[in-house]
């Protein structure tokens, strides 16, 4: 006996985005400028660290004015590619590209998908659960040495009344940078990228980064004495600990 088939449905069409785009205009010098610095830094030839020519100096190798110079380096400090550094020896600094764009691209991917706290919390305890254990493996003492250095300097930034969490961040920056481990680097700054969002989303309590920074030193003690099954017991109660001061966060906001 013949089945008669129910008749497929169609898929609906994609609806066309409502949207309005800007009409392009021709390039203009500071765009030229700005596209140039960049090629030069994409060869290599400029590194993260060096300094570039002065504002007057570059007008005068370009041959524009330097508020066209102005113009070209404020869209490169936008884009991250530098940062304006402070000070007599200060001007225009090339900074990592690469980290700071991937940890962009990460923090807006989280929250496009609106990433919650507990996909958050689970992937940093599977994602830096191993970055410790590679910084048991490799054993840096000399960066292991400047994470004592930064914990002691945020430290003394608390007992001076700051409020600022980048301290506690940098913390957990500098166990992937113990593994000598670029993959383990990259995922830090990206996952912390997201990390500080929340930090100042929910504007975190000093109270719990205090708390954070006497962890960090429980954690710092167990590696230096090579316990490593109380550090990872340290850095999972580290985490839990944060994810429980997010919860309470959401509850009030």
């Amino acid at each position: 006996m013949a089945v008669k088939r129910s008749a497929e449905k169609k898929a609906p069409a994609p609806k066309r985005a409502s949207v309005t785009f800007a009409r392009l205009q021709a390039k203009r010098a500071f765009e030229e400028i700005s596209a140039e610095i960049k090629r030069i830094i994409f060869s290599g030839v400029l590194k993260p660290g060096d300094i570039l020519p002065s504002e007057l100096q570059l007008a005068g190798q370009f041959g524009v004015s330097r508020q066209t110079v102005r113009e070209a380096l404020r869209r490169l400090e936008a884009s991250g590619f530098i940062a304006t550094q402070k000070g007599a020896s200060g001007g225009p600094v090339v900074v990592d590209t690469i980290l700071k764009s991937m940890s962009d691209l990460f923090l807006d991917a989280f929250l496009v998908k609106k990433v919650t706290t507990e996909e958050l919390t689970r992937a940093r305890l599977d994602i830096e659960k191993m970055v410790l254990k590679n910084v048991f493996q490799v054993k840096d003492r000399e960066k292991i040495a400047l994470i004592r250095q930064t914990l002691e300097e945020t430290q003394k930034l608390f007992r001076q009344g700051s409020d600022e969490f980048e301290g506690n961040i940098r913390f957990h920056k500098l166990l992937a940078e113990a593994t000598g481990n670029h993959v383990f680097i990259i995922l830090m700054e990206s996952l912390m990228a997201v990390v500080a969002h929340f930090h100042s989303v929910l504007k975190i309590d000093i109270s719990s980064m205090k708390k954070a920074c006497r962890a960090h030193f429980s954690i710092l003690d167990a590696i230096e004495k090579e316990d490593e099954p109380r550090a990872q017991a340290g850095l999972e109660k580290d985490i839990l600990d944060i994810y429980r001061v997010y919860k309470r966060s959401e509850e009030t906001h």
